[in-house]
């Protein structure tokens, strides 16, 4: 369950049908599925961690309970707390009694009490109890928030009715050529199932065609400009430039985003503005600062030298932008990365030195003064083996009024200045960083971190629970990170 992305519901089958006198609720994972690989769960399995989003990743088993937010500390300024309950020891039971008719399919309804999780038997502060838990052992605030569970559900009613969650529908493959080449799609053993679009498979037909209309200036108004032109390969498929140039020597406004694992993504752009790579695709062609031309021509000029191209690919020679889309999606799935060094080492092919451990362990330790714990707190964003959540924050940038980000999309204020989680993967190759790229090296961007936030309301809470004068990292520290970060460099962009 999910409160911020809406996804409130899930489908439980094969349930013996009858009458129960009780319904238990379980709060996190028996040792075993807790410990267990994640490489085996669908893309739509509750699960797989692309789609939670609560593993811990390369220190194992999930996340429970994660409750992140905003508060105003009694000065006025706004902080942020971020409470995480985890570890199989804490997993908690939660007993519902009554009559309940499960003789066929029904619809169980719970409520959820914030309030009550912090307040109920054992209230909270943030101010005084602290503003984060790493779930440790013999942490007070754990043993608050497993008190406190029992209050914050209630059991609203069982219904009979399907939720419409549960049903599954069958998607055709869009214009499949007769004759067609499976692609054999490899990743990480580390790497989730990735949901993968069914109605465009992943076939060698398609991915042929999408690499040479990635390559292709005829995409462009003045025939100047690919795709490739701003993704360049030996930078991780992104530009080396702050903002890159467009046609008639027009300046972009955000940095170009790498060109890798976007198979694992569900939304594009900076600020999320597509919902899949064909959409993404499509739209810096008729971007008046990048390419300026207009699908008509494109699909015009197509025809005159792509028809054969297209026939191969498709049920028939006809060239249109959905298929342009497709078959650039198609090739951009096939861009993956996974491995570097530091997977290596995750592998017992290759050792890291003690300063990359030392990187790697900050990265990974939150900053939790109260027990003791000092560390960089890069996990929480960028976790897990893609080193990136995929959503979207408010980093501490000094904003640029004009662009607000994802709030752009939405409307929703709540999401000013919030941008995509880029990975890091590659991160030694793919500078400048920052949306606006106004970062040349990654000790500028740790010295950010470190102690040069803007805070604000919309501020991320796991950097917002950070004191006003930072984190404070010492000097080896932040060499050890940034040794750390160039571990995850995929030797084969290298070679190009």
């Amino acid at each position: 369950m999910d409160a911020a992305q809406r996804r409130l519901s899930s489908a439980l089958e094969n349930i013996p049908a009858g009458q129960y006198k009780a319904l238990r609720l379980h709060l996190g994972l028996d040792e075993k599925t807790n410990a267990a690989p994640t490489s085996q769960y669908p893309a739509d399995h509750p699960l797989n961690p692309n789609l939670n989003g609560l593993h811990w990743s390369w220190q194992g088993g999930y996340i429970f309970l994660a409750l992140e937010g905003a508060f105003r500390a009694k000065n006025g300024s706004p902080a942020g707390f971020s409470y995480h309950l985890a570890r199989s020891p804490n997993r908690t039971a939660l007993t519902f009694e009554g009559d309940f008719d499960l003789t066929a399919d029904a619809t169980v309804d719970f409520a959820f009490d914030v309030p009550a999780l912090l307040n109920a038997q054992t209230p909270l502060s943030f101010t005084q109890d602290g503003l984060s838990t790493p779930s440790h052992k013999g942490d007070p605030i754990v043993a608050a928030l497993k008190a406190n569970l029992k209050d914050a559900f209630t059991l609203k009613g069982v219904t009979s009715s399907l939720p419409e969650i549960s049903r599954t529908s069958t998607v055709k493959p869009i214009a499949m050529p007769a004759k067609h080449t499976p692609y054999r799609f490899t990743m990480s053993g580390y790497f989730s199932i990735p949901p993968l679009p069914r109605d465009n498979p992943l076939i060698q037909e398609h991915i042929a065609l999408g690499q040479k209309l990635f390559h292709d200036t005829a995409l462009s108004r003045d025939g100047t400009l690919s795709c490739a032109s701003c993704h360049l390969t030996a930078n991780s498929f992104t530009d080396p430039r702050r903002f890159s140039i467009g046609v008639k020597g027009r300046i972009g406004t955000r940095h170009g985003m790498p060109l890798f694992n976007l198979a694992w993504k569900t939304s594009f752009f900076w600020d999320g503005r597509a919902p899949s790579l064909r959409e993404q695709a499509l739209k810096p062609i008729q971007d008046d600062l990048e390419r300026d031309e207009t699908l008509e021509n494109v699909v015009a000029k197509l025809e005159k030298t792509a028809k054969a191209d297209f026939a191969l690919a498709f049920d028939s020679e006809a060239i249109t932008p959905e298929r342009i889309g497709l078959a650039l999606e198609c090739f951009l799935l096939t861009l993956t990365s996974f491995d570097s060094k530091f997977d290596r080492s995750m592998q017992g092919k290759e050792q890291l030195t003690d300063e990359e451990k030392r990187g790697f362990e900050l990265f990974m330790t939150e900053y939790e003064p109260r027990m003791g714990q000092k560390g960089a707190n890069c996990f929480h964003c960028h976790g897990g083996p893609f080193f990136s959540d995929h959503l979207f924050h408010n980093n501490g940038l000094s904003p640029i009024e004009t662009d607000t980000g994802r709030e752009r999309v939405t409307q929703d204020e709540r999401d000013l200045y919030k941008f995509s989680t880029p990975s890091l993967r590659n991160i030694a190759l793919t500078a400048p960083y920052m949306h606006d790229g106004r970062f040349e090296t990654l000790e500028e961007v740790i010295e950010h971190y470190d102690h040069n936030l803007r805070r604000g309301p919309t501020l991320d809470p796991n950097l917002a629970e950070h004191p006003p004068t930072g984190i404070r990292l010492s000097s080896e520290d932040k060499k050890a990170l940034v040794a750390f970060l160039k571990t995850l460099t995929d030797e084969k962009y290298l070679a190009k």
